[in-house]
């Protein structure tokens, strides 16, 4: 028996439309990968953009821009943006960390670290008038373990003592060795350096890093000479040792001070002294009352 298939849906005419939609499917499928793709570059070089973005909108300079006041009540109804950004942190692996230059690194640990301190204090807020009430006899809120980083659940003690500070390369030296990280990482107290108003990133590192520096020194509320005594914030007795590594030459924490005569306002004879090891050094008190905005 003979059968006689029909072409009537493959006419030239309706197989041309057909090929000219997969076609254009094709090409519409290839765009959105292509706009996947380019987003995911795009996230991948800024991914700090969100945190960015929160600090903008909620934190101010205050004290003549010495200091900064945080809206964790702000932040509070923000959370789940706070909270999409420690996610995007945490998915970040080891290896692919390991990978970066060392800018790229340490703008990420400061960024986390300043991050879940204030993740920590919002999650409490507002019933809270210092991050030290948060701790207890036996434990500091430093030591929580609350930290999701690089595979491991850490503290933020962990996050800043052994990944910032204690980082060493393979032959023993320090990954990053740059005491100014200390007017950068922030204990959401007073008496603390400013909580930066933007995200730290890796091609603005070594300016945000200096001005840091600059306005925390020049804060004369917590860097002072008077007389033949210099005295100056708990930060630099808790880390002395820090400053005195060798960071841009200096042994000393005297000679890390002489860097920053203007700012510390010496005169030509408090220099002199503190060159010539005839000036003391004083450590003020610590301010631990939360650094909000009223």
């Amino acid at each position: 028996m003979l059968t006689i298939f029909s072409y009537t849906r493959f006419s030239p005419t309706r197989l041309k439309s057909g090929l000219n939609t997969l076609v254009l499917s094709t090409a519409l499928l290839a765009s959105s990968l292509v706009s996947a793709q380019s987003m995911a570059a795009t996230d991948a070089g800024n991914m700090h953009t969100s945190w960015n973005t929160l600090l903008k909108s909620n934190v101010v300079a205050i004290n003549n821009g010495h200091s900064t006041a945080v809206n964790y009540a702000g932040i509070k109804k923000q959370y789940s943006e706070l909270k999409v950004y420690l996610d995007s942190l945490s998915v970040v692996t080891q290896s692919e960390f390991d990978s970066w230059k060392n800018p790229k690194q340490l703008a990420f640990l400061i960024n986390a670290y300043n991050a879940w301190t204030v993740d920590l204090i919002v999650t409490n807020y507002p019933d809270i008038d210092s991050i030290k009430e948060l701790g207890s006899f036996f434990s500091s809120p430093w030591s929580k373990e609350f930290v999701s980083l690089l595979g491991e659940k850490r503290s933020l003690d962990n996050l800043e003592h052994d990944l910032i500070r204690g980082a060493v390369d393979s032959e023993g030296k320090a990954v990053y060795g740059d005491p100014r990280i200390h007017f950068a990482v922030n204990c959401a107290s007073i008496g603390c350096p400013a909580l930066r108003e933007e995200a730290f990133t890796a091609d603005k590192l070594e300016q945000q890093l200096e001005e840091q520096t600059v306005r925390f020194l020049a804060d004369s509320t917590r860097n002072f000479a008077k007389g033949n005594t210099l005295n100056v914030s708990s930060i630099f007795k808790w880390y002395r040792v820090d400053f005195e590594k060798g960071y841009k030459n200096t042994d000393t924490l005297a000679q890390f001070m002489l860097q920053y005569p203007d700012e510390l306002n010496l005169s030509p004879d408090q220099q002199k002294a503190l060159t010539s090891g005839k000036m003391d050094i004083e450590f003020l008190d610590y301010d631990w009352d939360l650094n909000a905005q009223h």
